[in-house]
């Protein structure tokens, strides 16, 4: 089934970027974020996706300052933040800029100091003696029902107040899959009525993208990145992935590629920790396969630190290994070339065979006139193979080096560790 509603045009070259306002700056409000924005427009992307903006729960506080996803309301700001008056200035520059917002939304639960709590209990889940149940060990939060259609428009309102209120393009949903389907549905429904939204499932479900979502979560193709690291996988594992996502989801979705988030910056180690010399490697393949490229708070930069997730902790911008020349040209490359843009499905990848595909992933992307051919070395030995099909014959300019070179078919390739090559075809 395909979607009843299609994304908008910008989606098309678009890459996304996490803001996690907190850990940006000094000051940690969308103030001192502001004047990240030029900064942020030369690196090239396109949509800055808000970790969440509302005020924090106070009751059962994990921390100085809380989880971000522990919403007391669903219509104010955090006060750490700004104010609203302060968001709404700031989506304006960043539309005026040519860039557009993502706010995370947060709908599985809420704060055990949210006004709902009080005005509405029929809203959250309980147990036989009327006690509100936390989902899972998250004891710092209290899990909503849905069962309850009067909470499914409380909501869409909720989400509805911040396109009308603050113009935002869409929204970026936490654990989408623990909410049921439906009601995402009818919130996309209401929500189109007002505008033609973006919408992100923190999910790698297909239902949610037949009508809801237009993009998902690669997560299993992340944990496929970091098992080649660990040694657990191979780089040819990668591509049934491909295939799964062919066949089970429907044809117009995105998937979002990443090698970090919050999540796994804060829990599991920054990239620079889990993926060691192969991370440049693996942002490439992030950019270069289909799907829209993530880039984190301080990634461009190299920052090699995982961020405290209930406490303040500033990211350092002008560390030892500023990678903003890299993710800028990886930007260029992916806004520029047909082949890699998020109109171009799944369809579009085509597995190039080699004479060790356990530690080279090869990879042709083809869009009408415009080819990329990659090569990607995940290993830490020199690779020196033989590409075992025709498929990629032509003349090519190689992205990072700018040399030139004509293959017949059947070539020899050689890698050294962990290099990635990108050939552009020429004409």
């Amino acid at each position: 089934m395909s979607s009843t509603f299609n994304y908008p045009n910008w989606v098309t070259k678009a890459v996304i970027y996490e803001v996690n306002v907190r850990q940006y700056t000094k000051k940690g409000t969308f103030a001192a974020f502001k004047e990240h924005l030029p900064r942020l427009k030369q690196l090239g992307v396109s949509v800055l996706w808000f970790m969440p903006i509302y005020p924090i729960g106070k009751l059962e506080r994990k921390g100085t300052l809380g989880s971000y996803y522990s919403i007391s309301d669903y219509r104010a700001i955090n006060p750490e933040f700004g104010t609203l008056e302060d968001f709404v200035d700031l989506v304006k520059e960043i539309h005026t800029l040519g860039m557009f917002v993502l706010i995370d939304w947060v709908a599985n639960h809420t704060s055990w100091d949210n006004h709902l709590i009080n005005s509405h209990p029929e809203y959250y889940m309980q147990d036989s003696q009327g006690n509100i149940l936390a989902p899972f060990d998250w004891e710092d939060v209290a899990d909503l029902n849905y069962d309850n259609k009067e909470l499914w428009q409380y909501m869409i309102d909720s989400m509805k107040f911040w396109i009308e209120q603050a113009d935002v393009d869409g929204f970026r949903c936490d654990v989408a899959d623990l909410v049921p389907t439906p009601f995402w549905n009818e919130a996309r429904k209401q929500m189109e009525a007002v505008k033609p939204v973006f919408m992100l499932a923190e999910a790698e479900n297909p239902g949610l993208n037949e009508i809801a979502f237009d993009m998902s979560y690669a997560s299993k193709f992340h944990k496929i990145m970091n098992g080649i690291v660990r040694n657990e996988s191979k780089a040819y594992d990668l591509l049934p992935w491909f295939e799964k996502v062919r066949r089970d989801f429907p044809p117009k979705t995105i998937m979002m590629q990443f090698i970090t988030n919050h999540d796994e910056n804060s829990w599991n180690g920054s990239e620079s920790e889990r993926m060691g010399r192969a991370t440049n490697t693996f942002a490439v393949l992030s950019f270069t396969v289909p799907g829209m490229p993530l880039i984190y708070s301080g990634q461009e930069v190299g920052f090699n630190k995982r961020l405290k997730f209930f406490d303040k902790d500033e990211i350092d911008w002008f560390g030892d290994c500023d990678l903003s020349d890299f993710y800028q040209k990886l930007v260029d490359l992916k806004t520029n070339t047909p082949a890699l843009w998020n109109d171009n499905y799944n369809e579009s990848i085509q597995w190039v065979n080699t004479s060790n595909d356990e530690k080279v992933f090869c990879f042709l992307r083809k869009k009408d006139d415009s080819l990329v051919f990659v090569a990607l070395n995940f290993s830490n030995e020199l690779q020196k193979l033989i590409v075992k099909d025709a498929n990629h014959k032509g003349e090519y300019t190689e992205y990072f080096s700018g040399a030139e070179r004509e293959f017949y078919g059947f070539d020899s390739l050689i890698l050294d560790p962990f290099e990635y090559m990108v050939y552009v075809r020429k004409g």
